[in-house]
């Protein structure tokens, strides 16, 4: 089972690597980290760089498609050599999923038309423009396509997958094993928990600062 888990300049880091830390535990996984051009790619903070194995056109037909997010995935947006590698990617793969603002790249790239999906809570009305239906679930299943919200929702949706793919067992294995206990000391992780003050500067802010 190949993953190819896409980069790009400006990703954000946990949007990938969540994901893969689990993924890549599935049995018999490969995991592909692919660019435009094989080689070290800088995160959104230009403070950590990720290597990309292969090159788009080295990974025609992966069995899962994982798309991350970030700042600059609006400017992906438009890239048509990667939107041409999503829709090729797609034709074939049992799984094509998102973290975030990926869910915006399948949109732009016209696989998510109709479809229900998640996103970053600040880009859900960027995600309708494209054709999807915005959700405020954490993690979205719609036939093969499985968007997850932001960030940190990447480990929630790589779990989910995991007990589609390998069984209840594999997953709840695979969470012990990474110790995925989530106790955070604040309850403030949506804009429907979170301090309305905070929200609503949030709001107020150009959603391309978040991925």
């Amino acid at each position: 089972m190949q993953i190819a888990v896409l980069l790009y300049e400006g990703l954000t880091s946990l949007d990938a690597i969540g994901p893969y830390e689990l993924l890549a535990r599935l049995p018999g996984a490969e995991t592909v980290f692919v660019a435009k051009e094989p080689g070290p790619v800088r995160n959104d903070q230009r403070s950590l760089g990720l290597v990309a194995d292969k090159a788009l056109a080295d990974v025609p037909h992966p069995d899962i498609v994982l798309v991350p997010g970030g700042p600059a995935s609006r400017e992906v947006m438009g890239d048509q050599e990667i939107l041409r590698w999503l829709r090729t990617a797609d034709r074939t793969s049992t799984w094509t999923t998102s973290v975030c603002t990926g869910s915006l790249l399948l949109g732009a790239a016209g696989l998510l038309e109709g479809r229900r999906a998640t996103t970053h809570w600040l880009a859900y009305e960027e995600l309708r423009a494209l054709g999807a239906e915005p959700t405020g679930e954490r993690v979205v299943f719609d036939g093969k396509y499985v968007t997850a919200a932001g960030v940190s929702s990447g480990i929630d949706m790589a779990l989910h997958l995991i007990g589609r793919i390998a069984g209840d067992e594999a997953a709840q294995t695979v969470q012990l094993m990474v110790e995925y206990d989530p106790q955070p000391p604040y309850d403030a992780g949506s804009p429907d928990k979170a301090p309305a003050g905070i929200v609503a500067r949030w709001r107020g802010r150009d959603i391309a600062s978040v991925g």
